[in-house]
């Protein structure tokens, strides 16, 4: 089963049960891939899904930030359910610590040894990592082995 029809499966099943925070999530997610699809004129496979939701979680997590900063703690609570429902649709998210060796292992691939190397450092971790992890840790990580 693709992700788009898990996607379609879950909608069906959350409208059933009254899950509203679910049903609303996976809307977002369908109407985003509908969105790109009718504009790039495209059919997306489930890697280009999970590139869209992992976009979705970071703009989530974002908003949570600013929600908290605010001192909205409903909004904080919502944005919460919301990153749990993206998530089950993520890949299993790596450790710190397997994330670190990867960015080890990757700096002395790449012969890295400053930070203007950074940009062929991450262009180079990405793809491994690719759903998989917060380029936001990674960049911290990779900061923290040049250092």
């Amino acid at each position: 089963m693709s992700l788009k029809q898990k996607l379609q499966e879950d909608l069906k099943s959350s409208m059933k049960n009254k899950d509203n925070t679910k049903k609303s999530v996976v809307t977002l997610i369908r109407a985003s891939i509908k969105q790109y699809e009718v504009d790039n004129r495209v059919e997306l496979d489930d890697s280009q899904v999970i590139d869209i939701i992992a976009k979705l979680l970071k703009q989530t997590k974002d908003s949570l930030d600013e929600f908290k900063k605010a001192g909205r703690e409903d909004l904080a609570t919502q944005a919460e359910a919301e990153i749990e429902v993206l998530k089950e649709y993520l890949p299993q998210q790596l450790s710190e610590e397997e994330l670190n060796e990867i960015v080890i292992a990757t700096i002395s691939e790449v012969g890295a040894t400053s930070m203007k190397d950074m940009k062929q450092i991450m262009s180079s971790i990405m793809p491994k990592v690719k759903g998989r992890a917060d380029g936001k840790l990674i960049n911290e990580l990779v900061r923290k082995n040049l250092q």
